[in-house]
């Protein structure tokens, strides 16, 4: 085999640098007394005070509900996004280094401030030779160096810690990591988030009050991205926008409108709508920072429209079939509990009046369940679930009156309408009827069939018990004591009939055969009693 077509994971040395990381991490969890439990709040502290790299691990987590507990998702969304800047130099040697060139070939100018410094890149705004004003995002140096040590160095302290920390059931910590990295390698990919925007722009431009940054493909690269200077208002500056003469309600409305498109229509979705990444700019909302996305499968898609039709319906039956088939279960699946659970939410939150219903707290709700139940959920439907959660809190900053939940309902109906298609249906119940007649035609053969196994003695009847351990052990402790009183009535009737046989040897003044047997029919009796009482008291 080529060595070189091979991909390895670099081990992680053991220089004095390495291990002086490592006693820095280790220092960080004494601090927070890891060893006497983790805690949602505690994580989040212990990520902010190691650094930028592990705020963005954090970040990403708390879009993972798959991997982690939804109080934990919940209290990672706090981590702050604002880094401290590094010098305009080190960006700048970062940007020729891309180019390949000098920056002043390129661009007329280059603010020194940034708008904005998160843990893996730095945003500046520029101007091009041509006068176009753009924004140019560099990433970090080494910072993907950085973030690769870091997580080995963290995978080797979760060795070391594993005892200590006492939530092996709670936390998978390598698990999580690998796949953080997975992730963040590819939000460190500028050229990914190039595609993602050209085609997020393609899905929307047909919208005429969505927009999104133009991409300058030919000045982009892994680490550099160059796109349209976006001039607005962040979506819940509400004064602002007020004064502006911006209608919120409106603003919150089609924000809504566009987020639902993107998830039932377009299967592309932005996967971290916080207000920070939806600005109002020439009465246009424009959507951010697409280097987290979220794709729905044609299928995923389908089956999320039944999901939202059986919760209004309060149809556990087919809600339970949609919670199995966007999962795999990962044990036998208890049916007839799942069917128990789901109803209690729906009751729950179908009680509620229909525009005061939470999405957020319904989603966690769900994701918690299908959790409860050992129900491995692909990536890319908790991905959805955590985003429409934080899509909710947008619009409750900005437009607290609009409901996604009844934007979200209004615009499936109308897209089932809009997909109808009369002769298709037609067809297609058609046929269903043909083959339903066709199959009532073999009933009464069936039936006779049936009829005659019966009269021969031939007919089995097959019974499937619940899935409930419990159940099967109340089953088992009473067949136990059912022959138990068999047994014990037996040797009694049994003693009593020979009783009067005087050709047997005597034991206290009847035949030994019959004391024996009443001996043993009286522990059996006095052994099934204690068994009954001992069971209550338990």
């Amino acid at each position: 085999m080529n060595e070189t077509n091979v991909t390895r994971e670099p081990p992680l040395s053991d220089t004095p640098a390495s291990q002086k990381r490592l006693r820095e991490i280790l220092q960080v969890l004494g601090k927070h007394h890891i060893t006497h439990g983790l805690t949602p709040f505690k994580l989040r502290e212990i990520l902010e005070d190691l650094g930028p790299t592990y705020v963005k691990l954090g970040q990403i987590m708390s879009m993972r509900s798959d991997m982690l507990p939804e109080n934990y998702c919940r209290e990672l969304t706090k981590l702050r996004t604002e880094v401290r800047p590094l010098p305009y130099s080190v960006i700048s040697a970062v940007i020729e280094e891309e180019l390949k060139e000098p920056a002043g070939n390129v661009f007329s100018q280059i603010e020194e401030n940034p708008l904005g410094s998160a843990s893996i890149a730095q945003v500046h705004p520029a101007v091009l030779k041509n006068g176009t004003k753009v924004v140019i995002k560099i990433q970090r140096p080494a910072i993907k160096k950085t973030m690769q040590n870091d997580i080995l160095l963290l995978k080797k302290a979760a060795g070391i810690l594993k005892l200590a920390i006492g939530t092996e059931d709670l936390i998978d910590f390598r698990t999580i990591l690998d796949e953080l990295w997975k992730t963040t390698q590819e939000e460190m990919d500028f050229l990914q988030e190039a595609a993602n925007l050209d085609f997020f722009y393609e899905n929307q431009k047909d919208i005429v009050y969505v927009t999104c940054p133009k991409v300058y493909h030919e000045f982009t690269t892994p680490r550099l991205l160059v796109m349209d200077y976006i001039d607005g208002i962040q979506i819940d500056e509400v004064e602002r926008l007020k004064e502006l003469g911006y209608d919120m309600t409106e603003i919150g409305q089609k924000a809504a409108e566009n987020y639902c498109k993107q998830i039932l229509e377009d299967g592309f979705f932005h996967a971290d709508p916080h207000p920070g990444n939806l600005w109002v700019a020439g009465g246009q909302i424009a959507w951010l920072d697409l280097g987290m996305t979220g794709r729905l499968t044609e299928h995923n898609k389908q089956l999320l429209k039944k999901a939202i039709t059986a919760i209004l319906e309060q149809d556990i039956y087919s809600l339970k079939n949609v919670l199995l088939a966007f999962g795999e279960p990962q044990e036998r699946v208890n049916h007839a509990r799942l069917y128990t659970d789901i109803d209690d939410i729906l009751s729950k939150y179908m009680s509620m009046d229909f525009g005061t219903m939470k999405l957020g707290d319904l989603i966690e709700r769900m994701l918690s369940l299908v959790k409860e139940h050992r129900l491995a959920i692909t990536p890319d439907i908790t991905l959805l679930g955590r985003s429409m959660i934080t899509m909710e809190g947008t619009l409750t900053a900005c437009a607290p009156d609009v409901n996604i939940l009844q934007i979200l309902t209004v615009h499936m109906s109308s897209l089932l309408l809009k997909e109808l298609d009369v002769k298709k249906l037609l067809s297609h119940k058609g046929r269903q009827l043909y083959t339903s007649m066709d199959k009532s035609l073999d009933i009464p053969a069936q039936l006779s069939d049936l009829l005659n196994i019966t009269k021969n003695g031939q007919a089995q009847l097959n019974l499937q018990m619940s899935d409930s351990e419990e159940m099967r052990e109340d089953m088992h402790r009473t067949a136990n004591r059912f022959i138990l009183s068999i047994l014990a009535a037996a040797l009694f009737i049994g003693s009593g009939m020979i009783v009067n046989v005087r050709t047997i040897p005597l034991w206290f003044g009847i035949p030994w055969i019959s004391f024996l047997g009443y001996s043993i029919s009286g522990v059996l009796i006095i052994a099934l009693i204690i068994r009954i009482l001992f069971w209550h008291k338990k």
